[in-house]
């Protein structure tokens, strides 16, 4: 017996859709910059700037699970794969804003931002 051929058409459709929806949402913010979440400060960073890097890891994680083909790997596999990046990722953005928090309030009074 033949194995039977799936159409990918519908799936690509999803992630395409998926993926405008989130870019929109962040082109939007980008654009429109709303004053609650740009002049806000939560963890060395404005709310509007987590809400980038959560979209873009959302995005990432997406692009991977759909076109690495990892829904249909195995448990340890998928997190393997998804988690490690995660988490390095999420560990350099900590890094990045405790440095960056720092060199800003040390040059703060020397340089003209």
């Amino acid at each position: 017996m033949g194995h039977a051929h799936e159409s990918n058409t519908k799936k690509i459709w999803i992630v395409l859709i998926i993926l405008t929806v989130i870019t929109g949402v962040e082109v939007w913010l980008g654009i429109l910059k709303p004053d609650f979440l740009y002049l806000s400060n939560f963890l060395g960073t404005s709310w509007l700037n987590w809400i980038f890097i959560i979209l873009t890891l959302l995005k990432a994680y997406f692009i991977a699970w759909s076109f690495m083909h990892l829904e249909g790997e195995k448990t340890w596999f998928r997190r393997a794969i998804v988690w490690t990046p995660i988490f390095l990722i999420c560990f350099l953005v900590t890094l990045l804003l405790i440095e960056g928090g720092y060199i800003y309030d040390t040059l703060g009074p020397l340089v003209k931002w």
